[in-house]
């Protein structure tokens, strides 16, 4: 009997201390440190896939990483990425834009940035139980725009999903064969921030390329539709619940097919 309830004290305290964690990974690139966050769901050791998120123009804050959390659930490991370097952490839209505009500014260096993040989520086997034969990138607004330069860039990996992202680049127009990864743009269907030559933009980009991919308009939706944090910090950014969910839904089945196909 007293054996039982050992047995029982021990699952119950194992089953405790199981849960998600946001682990702080570190990097160099150039001579700047970058800190972002490894995110999973310890209760289980199995192995899966991983996904690299870029958050929009605030960086890496707390509500990034409860984000990631959710997006990460028992399915992914998240790689909370830092565009920005440690030492800049924007506080308001004016810092934010300052930020976001400063690593636009150099397209190079943006694309270099976001490609050592993705060694660091391949890398990161040792560290947390990510699949990295399994590896995909999402991002939100300004995240948006720098996980579909990953995609440009021709990065091996099974997919690229984005929320209200900038679909416009400054580096030199893909051509065939360029895109080697599946794309999912999720745009909300009244989106002043997207313009309706950048979408016609974009869509020729992706025939040119002959990529696999999709674009999406969410009726009712406009900037910021799938971050419920960001609601009214800058004018024309509401979230729009239908949309998120609907979104996210969209997403996870995205990926799970990209991940089943790239097996």
């Amino acid at each position: 009997m007293r054996i039982l309830l050992a047995l029982s004290l021990l699952l119950i305290s194992s089953v405790s201390v199981a849960a998600q964690r946001a682990d702080k990974i570190s990097w160099a690139h150039g001579d700047k440190n970058f800190d972002g966050y490894l995110v999973w769901d310890d209760a289980s050791n199995k192995a899966r896939p991983g996904l690299l998120m870029v958050p929009n123009w605030y960086g890496i804050t707390d509500s990034a990483i409860s984000k990631a959390k959710t997006i990460a659930g028992k399915d992914y490991v998240v790689l909370l990425v830092d565009m920005y370097g440690r030492d800049l952490r924007p506080k308001n839209p004016d810092e934010a834009g300052k930020a976001a505009g400063g690593v636009y500014a150099d397209p190079a260096e943006l694309r270099a940035r976001i490609t050592t993040a993705l060694a660091q989520l391949k890398a990161a086997g040792k560290k947390a139980p990510v699949d990295t034969k399994n590896i995909g990138a999402i991002g939100f607004c300004f995240g948006g725009a720098v996980a579909l330069d990953l995609a440009r860039s021709g990065a091996a990996i099974a997919g690229v999903a984005t929320f209200h992202g900038n679909l416009s680049t400054k580096l030199p127009a893909t051509k065939a064969g360029d895109i080697k990864t599946s794309v999912l743009v999720m745009n909300g269907g009244d989106d002043k921030y997207v313009s309706a030559e950048s979408i016609v933009d974009f869509q020729k980009e992706m025939q040119v390329t002959k990529a696999d991919w999709q674009f999406v308009n969410f009726g009712g939706a406009v900037h910021c539709f799938a971050e419920p944090d960001e609601t009214g910090t800058v004018p024309g950014c509401l979230y729009h619940e239908p949309s998120y969910k609907r979104s996210m839904k969209m997403m996870r089945n995205f990926f799970a097919e990209r991940f089943t196909a790239s097996k």
